[in-house]
């Protein structure tokens, strides 16, 4: 399959990458490098990529229409991995606009795209986050009417805009709704590197609501196992011979959402533990009240993942934070 993947200097999309390219896939990437954090961590990313396959990525930034698209008739991609974006809930109380660029802006760039040269399956990331105020575990059945921050709106908007061309043009999509991905060459703004962060510099660990929130976290490499299984599975609104529609998908459209989750949650508490015992440090904890945009709990249900791949992420949340605290201190730690 010759696959795509945007964001491919990105958390998600490097270990994709590397994922796709071990198992003999041809593959193309792009990323622009925004310095929404350190652009050194991108290039780190992308030169492992280049050392250890000669994959070379395109800089391109997706609100540039007239660039994405060259890129895009020459690279004809037969699977689409839309990792792209600007992340980050905080950040988007600040900076809203940056998200209308890359989360609204870009995707509707992509999205015609598609259009123009569809490929066989658009795999693109949501967030948890669509969730907003619902009651946990949380499940694909559930209404997502309630984002309490701007990066959530973006999300769930992105969901709308994906379902709106798959209906009008048969584009077979899938929405990734991630858990709290975590692991080695994460993203500096994430929980889990602030507190490793701060751990080795001996500074507070700031923990928000008290330290009485949960979190699904999934491991990386799970969330990447499980997104290779999923692309080979496009959804359908046809029916089939049972008489039933896609799991969890429309009834009008090729397009359904699914939870990429542990099916776990973890105090933040104890996992801020477990990063400072597998970094051989004691945590200064420093309990704070609730962030705007925040919410006290998430937790993914996995029945559909299940169900769909016949997989569900397993990697224990010791060994997790192990291969995190190694490349952290092999990183950062000298």
């Amino acid at each position: 399959m010759r696959t795509l993947v945007t964001g491919a200097a990105g958390f998600i999309g490097f270990h994709l990458c590397e994922r796709l390219l071990r198992d003999g896939f041809t593959v193309v990437g792009l990323d622009n490098l925004t310095p929404y954090y350190d652009v050194a961590l991108k290039e780190g990313r992308r030169r492992v990529l280049q050392e250890r396959f000669g994959f070379e990525l395109a800089l391109i930034d997706l609100a540039d229409r007239s660039r994405l698209e060259s890129f895009w008739n020459e690279a004809r991609p037969e699977w689409v991995f839309h990792l792209a974006a600007q992340a980050g809930v905080r950040y988007s109380i600040e900076n809203p606009h940056a998200y209308v660029d890359s989360n609204l802006v870009g995707f509707a760039n992509v999205l015609e795209c598609c259009r123009r040269s569809p490929p066989q399956h658009l795999i693109y990331a949501s967030s948890s986050s669509v969730y907003g105020a619902n009651p946990v575990p949380w499940s694909e059945h559930q209404p997502t009417d309630h984002p309490v921050s701007f990066y959530a709106a973006t999300k769930k908007a992105n969901e709308a805009m994906a379902h709106s061309y798959a209906a009008l043009f048969g584009i077979a999509a899938t929405a990734l709704r991630f858990f709290t991905i975590y692991g080695e060459w994460g993203r500096p703004d994430m929980a889990f590197f602030k507190f490793a962060d701060a751990i080795m510099r001996g500074a507070p660990v700031e923990l928000y609501n008290d330290g009485r929130s949960t979190r699904d976290f999934t491991y990386v490499g799970d969330a990447v196992e499980a997104m290779v299984r999923i692309a080979s599975r496009p959804p359908s609104a046809a029916i089939d011979h049972h008489g039933s529609t896609d799991p969890a998908g429309s009834p009008v459209a090729p397009h359904r959402p699914i939870n990429i989750a542990s099916g776990r949650r973890v105090a933040l508490s104890d996992f801020c533990d477990m990063i400072a015992t597998a970094l051989g440090r004691t945590a200064d904890i420093r309990r704070c009240g609730m962030m705007p945009g925040d919410v006290a709990d998430t937790w993914g249900d996995v029945t559909l993942l299940r169900a769909l791949t016949d997989y569900v992420p397993d990697t224990p949340i010791h060994t997790g934070i192990d291969r995190f605290a190694r490349w952290y201190k092999e990183t950062y730690a000298r």
